[in-house]
């Protein structure tokens, strides 16, 4: 009888070809069906974890604090959104501008940069020019959030006796030192370091979050927001310290004649950015200040922490789209049309799935603590004003890839949209704020983004079209 010899070696080989086969698949299933790559990946993981983390701090504020310091919360929050008005779209356009000068050079991983001298020039000039701009930007939006703070809740306490002096004080400090740090993100991430930017801003979200817990479960709840900013910050700085040797050859580069002319390039773009980033002011933080000054702390507090689950599903969402700003960027430099109609419609969908699926799971949630009675239920808005608020948000979604598409041509073309809209949402704001409070709010800022969305797609449509004619 002949003897059955078995190969050992390919038994031992098999399996192993076969994981790596079944992890190949799922690799491409979460790149190429999730649309996961790593940048999406640490950005998801960032707003997962704020989500997540939202949760958490939520259960402390209900614990930790009352109805009337609830509303002090939030309301902090939308007063320091204020400068936005000193933002002045800076920071998108610093990534466009970026973006288009960086697919014209290459950076090393010791930062030595090669290629065409003049992308190399005006690379360095916008973050030269942005690093001056934000320099006194800061120093105006410290002067001006301090004072206006203190005037606003002074003048609308309602019989409240909540010590809020020193928490706002440093908020509004904190938020100053941010605004100056924010556009090096901005400017690094357009130069190419996307994922590191999405890696460093979960790290931020996770040391901001348990500095903010912190201070909440030691009775300090006001200084909550000023210790998420002062974690964001300190990640930030030692982050950068890393980068230091690409940031201070930009900043001392000689651009000579090379440098970018911000007033004939970039300005008659910018100030439409401006505009529409100053519009969103009244877009998305006007509500609380408003329920605040007519309608107390208490009713301000709800609506404030149910713009933040909504902000919390939106902010997870549209990672799929922002995340795509940079590449957009690029392919248009190469003309690569079809490409990025075929990234940014995957982006969308995904992205549209992600904020339904959200939506619906969050307001079903609503509804069950509510018929159960739980006391939880009673910080937020009813279910039906958070099921308005929910579909506000998912229609903001598609008008924010909308315009992540458009500006990413350093193009602003919904700058008219963006002022009508604001005019509109604040107005509706102020009347029926103050007669129905917040679900009049959310209704009638439902209805008007329905339509804010057909003239969104109108414009979209037409300038895709002819920006891409051949």
């Amino acid at each position: 009888m002949e003897s059955l010899e078995i190969d050992t070696n390919n038994l031992s080989v098999a399996p192993i070809q076969s994981n790596e086969a079944l992890f190949a698949k799922i690799r491409y299933w979460i790149r190429h069906v999730l649309g996961v790559d790593r940048a999406v990946g640490f950005t998801v993981l960032a707003r997962v974890w704020a989500s997540s983390a939202g949760i958490v701090t939520v259960a402390l504020i209900a614990r930790f604090l009352s109805p009337a310091e609830q509303g002090y919360y939030y309301t902090f929050g939308s007063l320091v959104a204020l400068q936005i008005v000193f933002e002045l779209g800076f920071s998108f356009v610093i990534l466009q501008l970026a973006s288009h000068e960086r697919s014209c050079l290459r950076i090393s991983d010791d930062y030595e940069i090669t290629g065409d001298p003049i992308a190399h020039a005006r690379l360095a000039s916008v973050l030269q020019k942005s690093v001056r701009w934000y320099s006194v930007g800061a120093v105006l939006v410290a002067a001006t959030l301090v004072p206006s703070g203190f005037y606003f809740f002074a003048m609308h306490q309602h019989g409240d006796t909540v010590s809020w002096h020193l928490a706002w004080y440093f908020d509004a400090i904190m938020a100053a030192l941010n605004f100056q740090i924010d556009p090096i993100l901005s400017f690094l991430e357009g130069s190419g370091y996307v994922s590191a930017v999405a890696r460093l801003r979960f790290m931020q979200s996770i040391a901001g979050s348990l500095l903010a817990w912190a201070a909440l479960a030691s009775g300090h709840g006001l200084f909550a927001p000023s210790m998420m900013l002062f974690g964001m910050a300190s990640c930030s700085l030692v982050w950068l310290c890393s980068k230091r040797k690409l940031l201070f050859g930009l900043l001392w580069y000689d651009t000579g004649s090379n440098r970018i002319r911000w007033g004939e390039e970039v300005w008659p773009f910018q100030w439409r950015i401006a505009v529409s980033w100053a519009s969103g002011y009244f877009l998305f933080s006007l509500f609380n200040p408003v329920l605040f000054a007519y309608r107390g702390a208490i009713e301000a507090g709800q609506m404030g922490m149910s713009l933040s689950l909504v902000n919390a599903i939106q902010a997870i969402a549209v990672s799929w789209v922002s995340t795509k700003s940079a590449p957009f960027g690029g392919l248009i430099a190469g003309k690569k049309y079809r490409e990025l109609d075929e990234t940014f419609s995957r982006a969308l969908r995904q992205s549209f799935a992600v904020a339904i699926a959200g939506a619906l799971a969050a307001w079903l949630g609503c509804i069950y603590i509510n018929l159960h009675h739980f006391r939880f239920a009673q910080r937020l808005l009813p279910p039906t004003s958070l099921g308005f608020l929910m579909i506000y948000m998912v229609v903001n979604i598609i008008i924010f890839a909308q315009a992540y598409y458009l500006r990413a041509h350093k193009q602003e073309v919904f700058f008219l949209n963006s002022l009508v809209g604001a005019v509109a949402v604040a107005l509706s704001t102020f009347v029926v704020g103050r007669s129905y409070g917040a679900a009049g709010i959310v209704l009638s800022c439902c209805i008007l983004n329905f339509g804010g969305l057909i003239w969104a797609t109108y414009k979209f449509r037409k300038y895709r079209i002819l920006w891409h004619a051949p």
